[in-house]
């Protein structure tokens, strides 16, 4: 089976675009490739930051990820952090990436408009994206439309790395994108990507009655002013959601009474509120089993970290020995 690695940083519970966008899909893939799921908490350090808030939302991701669907009999989960070959990957390769193509990078010109002070660690972010990918060889890395450029760039690194040292037969493979099928996930706001930082999500693990909170004020058909004007559902976020939770069936009955003025926005949302607590719910119920047991999910993370450890160790032995460094 291609080894596939894949990250996602620390920020606490998920909200369900990081479920159908990345975890949901996670969930599939285990069953058809040797999977490494990484809750990329070195990531989250090019920021301000509480410690101990990053520990308690790196505690929740893992809490998250476990309860919607990541088993760890058939995929490795673990933090960064507990991998310190990760950061040595990432200085060797640091000497091969050009400073041009970092400062080219669309995510670190945009995030850098909004800080006063740049770091450093900001303009390397990417460098330690290709050594959290590349320190485990993988091929294949499930990525969204937005994440391709720095994708290249780890190609590029393990391009350049191969060739000053491993001529003969690269060592490390260029890892090709693995786009999931989901389409971006818009917030309740229906303006923007579903973000923390926006506030227009909803908790993967929130309760039935504060999702419906959420969902009645929610944005929909722009155009659709009165109860009795048809909607376009193609245009409606909501109907996007539908289509993420609801079957097949009920997706097409949804457009209909939307497009005939059948439903108001109200009747299409509590519908929508059913289909998604009938997925939803089964994944709280194991979300709170794993806290009742913290130990559990002590005892994955390091499983996952020994097992990571190991791979990540044949790979920098390797990496010294053909860079002179032992």
């Amino acid at each position: 089976m291609s080894r596939i690695f894949s990250g996602i940083q620390p920020s606490g519970e998920l909200h369900i675009g990081n479920y159908l966008g990345a975890v949901k899909n996670w969930a599939k893939l285990q069953h058809q490739h040797e999977c490494i799921f990484c809750i990329v908490n070195l990531h989250a350090i090019t920021v301000p930051y509480e410690p101990a808030e990053l520990r308690s939302r790196t505690r929740e991701m893992a809490v998250s990820l476990l309860a919607a669907g990541l088993d760890p009999e058939r995929c490795t989960v673990f933090v960064q952090s507990m991998v310190p070959q990760h950061t040595e990957l990432n200085w060797i390769f640091n000497t091969v990436t050009p400073l041009g193509e970092l400062e080219r990078q669309t995510q670190f010109k945009e995030k850098a408009q909004r800080q006063e002070s740049v770091m450093a660690g900001l303009l390397s972010y990417p460098v330690l994206q290709a050594a959290d990918i590349l320190l485990y060889r993988a091929e294949l890395v499930p990525v969204g439309e937005d994440q391709v450029q720095h994708l290249e760039l780890s190609r590029e690194i393990a391009r350049r790395w191969n060739a000053r040292f491993s001529a003969q037969q690269d060592y490390f493979p260029e890892p090709k994108p693995l786009l999931t099928v989901t389409r971006r996930i818009m917030g309740l706001d229906g303006q923007s990507k579903m973000s923390k930082s926006m506030g227009n999500t909803i908790g993967l693990l929130e309760d039935s009655n504060s999702i419906w909170d959420k969902l009645r004020p929610a944005m929909t058909d722009p155009k659709r002013v009165r109860r009795t004007d048809p909607g376009t559902p193609e245009v409606c976020n909501i109907y996007q959601l539908h289509k993420a939770f609801s079957a097949p069936a009920t997706v097409e009955h949804v457009a209909e009474q939307c497009s005939t003025a059948g439903w108001g926005c109200i009747d299409c949302k509590k519908v929508l509120l059913e289909s998604m607590s009938g997925e939803l719910n089964p994944i709280r119920e194991r979300a709170t089993e794993l806290r009742a047991n913290p130990g559990r999910t002590d005892e994955i993370l390091r499983a996952g970290a020994e097992h990571s450890s190991a791979l990540a160790g044949e790979t920098m032995r390797e990496v010294k020995e053909r860079m002179g460094l032992a």
